[in-house]
């Protein structure tokens, strides 16, 4: 029991001390946060009063502070007060090095409000350097910074800083605008110093554009305003300015007078700074360093009246100062070439991030324009392919037929251009993503051939299939997307194989646990590619030449597509060719091994009866489309289905008309005139939660399928649509099974 009590004692006693030691630990740094504090507000009175020495000590003191405490946030922001402080006490190369770690830790941290601090005092740097392109690039960063983080007391003095520069290019028009934006911030925020400056600025583009009045105005205030907040370099600004103004309007006397107080104020500013240095460091150093050159002269007088030993003595040690000090001439100025360095190297990273922040900026603009521009070109392309279609089904003349087949010919690949652009933008955006499930690789490789089969005998060549008896068949992975890679090469074999042969290949290179890395080769002995062009094979738009495309047709980009794939599926791809006897694509891919696999074969079934299978004398259809010509198009399928249908052009009319009629299915475009069709479809969800909605639009973007899934819709249907799809689809539909969406 004694034994017991005497642990229970020692536990307590531990536990004590340990609490006590985390509690001293948080007291010491509160009080480190407290001290550095006190250092910052300490060298900000020192900076106003142009003590700057004094301010660098107390910055410094307090980045060291927190480096201990690892307060990576006010790392940050005290490296940028240090930058700014530097600056403004001639030292810019020192201040570009500590505004560029400034940002790097910012970065490191997401801290984007003090990120764009530090991007508008870069401005600043370079703005006084007459950098005016790289001063706008960092007041423009800065600005989207702010407003990201929803600050909009900080962008007055972006907009101030910006119409500066404005200003200094004689941008008037440009610095104008600027200036109004400070103007009405500054007044929501109670800003005097800056609305007092913005004021000054604006007087000048009034003056610069001839308003002289609205100028003399515009000065004077921000003069008052400078007064009242006794903001002394401001009332400084605005005497100067005015004095200007005078002058160019030919005022003499006022002019006379205002440049007069200016260089009564410009004295009294002086004199002020003087005095600070004056109580500063600077002064007691040079005081030391007369007293010491005294006492070195004092000692070089007595060694003049020694004796010869005592002359060869001095006579060294003045060579010795002389090597040491040019030996201290060489490390200064070494070091100064790598203070320009790093200050290079920091202004190059620097631009390089703002031309990565371009990039990213023209990329979404660029996805943005192929959304638009593909849904604009679907939308006819479904009128023509949907025509086509009619005119082939209505027994057309028999020298039409031709024709038509030509016709539907063009739709198809035009079609099938815009969805390899819209998958090639995709996978340079990295939005495409991995749907791994377990399949049959060997069933795969066999319906893949089975499916181009027909192509092949249309140009006389031969499929053969080589699945290695070494590797397992069952494989965990995204077989859609190796389907496409084996669909795009083995298509492109085809197209350039005439009367020839082509060999599939599928074995193993390697094997780690339950991982096969396989390698797959499809060979053909058709034209070949020359050597000068296989190395750009797999870019976007490249073919053999201009001949071969008019021959053999392709958009160019099949292969990229497929480069694109392999390497997201982790695996590699490469080509052997010789022109005249053929080409040979090898590529590689990582797999995981499962258990066998039992697949059943797709059959092929004609799904256009199964309507005729259904009651539809009761059924009714609304379709929502602007498009006269669409309305017709998609009238004419339903009609032929069987089909009852009514038709509106706008998304207030489906409104109502669900409201009075009862419908089975509804057809909804999105985008119409008036309400789109998005809204519609919300207004009906709120009288209406169980009638289907379809999405019948030429809106193909997965990462805006999610506002169809909020918006209510059952599915999607793209246009221009395989009708057969269309059919199944409708048939799910009103034979009661449920409908899987396409964006859930």
């Amino acid at each position: 029991m004694s034994q017991i009590k005497y642990h229970l004692f020692v536990f307590l006693a531990c536990f004590c001390t340990l609490v006590s030691a985390q509690q001293d630990n948080v007291q010491d740094k509160d009080m480190l946060i407290i001290e550095l504090q006190s250092h910052v507000d300490q060298a900000k009175l020192d900076s106003d009063r142009g003590n700057y020495n004094s301010a660098s000590d107390n910055l410094s003191k307090a980045l060291e502070i927190a480096e201990k405490i690892d307060d990576k946030s006010n790392q940050g922001k005290i490296l940028t007060k240090i930058a700014k402080v530097q600056y403004i006490d001639n030292k810019e190369d020192q201040a570009n090095i500590s505004i560029s770690k400034a940002l790097k830790i910012q970065r490191e941290i997401d801290d984007y409000g003090s990120q764009a601090i530090s991007y508008n005092i870069k401005g600043v740097f370079h703005s006084n350097r007459e950098e005016y392109d790289s001063a706008l690039d960092y007041f423009k960063s800065a600005k989207n910074l702010f407003e990201q983080e929803d600050l909009e007391e900080y962008i007055s003095e972006v907009t101030l800083n910006k119409a500066k520069v404005y200003i200094a290019l004689k941008r008037y028009d440009d610095a104008k605008s600027e200036l109004e934006n400070t103007i009405i911030i500054t007044k929501k925020y109670k800003q005097k110093r800056r609305l007092s400056s913005a004021l000054i600025q604006s007087s000048i583009v009034s003056s610069s554009l001839g308003n002289i009045n609205l100028a003399l105005t515009e000065a004077e205030k921000g003069l008052t305003i400078a007064q009242e907040s006794n903001n002394a370099e401001n009332i400084n600004e605005a005497y100067l300015t005015l004095s200007t103004i005078h002058e160019n309007n030919n005022d003499y006397k006022n002019s006379f007078l205002y440049i007069k107080k200016y260089n009564q104020l410009s004295d009294s500013l002086s004199k002020a700074k003087r005095k600070n240095y004056a109580s500063g460091d600077t002064g007691e150093s040079i005081n030391e360093y007369k007293k010491e050159y005294e006492d070195l002269k004092n000692q070089m007088d007595e060694v003049k009246a020694e004796g010869n030993f005592t002359r060869i003595t001095t006579v060294l040690s003045i060579a010795l100062i002389t090597i040491l000090s040019l030996l201290t001439l060489s490390l200064y100025k070494n070091n100064n070439i790598r203070l320009k360095t790093n200050n290079m190297l920091h202004k190059k990273n620097d631009e390089l991030i703002v031309a990565k922040e371009k990039a990213e900026l023209a990329s979404k603009t660029k996805a943005n324009f192929l959304s638009t521009v593909t849904h604009e070109l679907r939308t006819p392309l479904y009128a023509v392919t949907g025509l086509t279609n009619m005119l082939l089904e209505e027994e057309p003349k028999e020298h039409q037929v031709q024709h038509l087949k030509s016709l539907k010919f063009s739709g198809d690949y035009l079609l099938t251009f815009i969805n390899d652009i819209l998958q090639i933008n995709k996978i340079e955006a990295n939005k495409v993503e991995l749907d791994p499930e377990s399949f049959n690789l060997k069933n795969k490789i066999e319906n893949v051939i089975s499916a181009l089969s027909n192509s092949a005998k249309d140009n006389g060549t031969k499929l053969h299939c080589d699945y290695d008896n070494g590797i397992p068949e069952s494989y965990n992975g995204d077989q859609l997307k190796i389907s496409q890679i084996l669909i795009n090469l083995l298509g492109n074999a085809i197209k350039f194989t005439k009367d020839g042969d082509i060999w599939v290949r599928a074995y193993k290179i390697n094997v780690k646990d339950n991982l096969y890395t396989l390698r797959f080769e499809i060979e053909d002995n058709g034209i070949g590619i020359t050597k000068e062009k296989q190395d750009h094979m797999f870019e976007s738009f490249s073919q053999g030449s201009v001949q071969i495309n008019r021959k053999y047709g392709g958009t160019g980009l099949g292969l990229s597509i497929v480069k694109g794939l392999i390497q997201i599926l982790k695996g590699k791809i490469y080509l052997k060719s010789e022109l005249g006897k053929g080409t040979t694509f090898f590529f590689e891919l990582p797999l995981e091994h499962i258990e066998e696999v039992k697949e059943t074969k797709v059959v092929e079934v004609k799904k256009s009866s199964k309507m005729e299978d259904l009651d539809l004398s009761e059924i009714k259809i609304l379709i929502v489309e602007d498009n006269k010509i669409n309305q017709m198009i998609t009238k004419k399928i339903l009609n032929k289905m069987g089909l009852s249908c009514d038709v509106v052009d706008n998304g207030e009319d489906a409104v109502e008309q669900v409201k009075s009629v009862t419908y089975n299915v509804v057809l909804m475009d999105i985008h119409m005139p008036g309400i789109s069709g998005l809204e519609a479809t919300k207004i009906i969800r709120t009288f209406d939660k169980d009638l289907t909605v379809f999405a019948l639009t030429a809106v193909t973007l997965e990462d805006k399928m999610h506002e169809f899934g909020e918006a209510g819709f059952n599915d999607i249907i793209s246009k221009p649509f395989k009708q057969e799809d269309f059919e199944q689809k409708l048939y799910d539909v009103l034979s009661g099974k449920e409908v899987t969406s396409s964006f859930f």
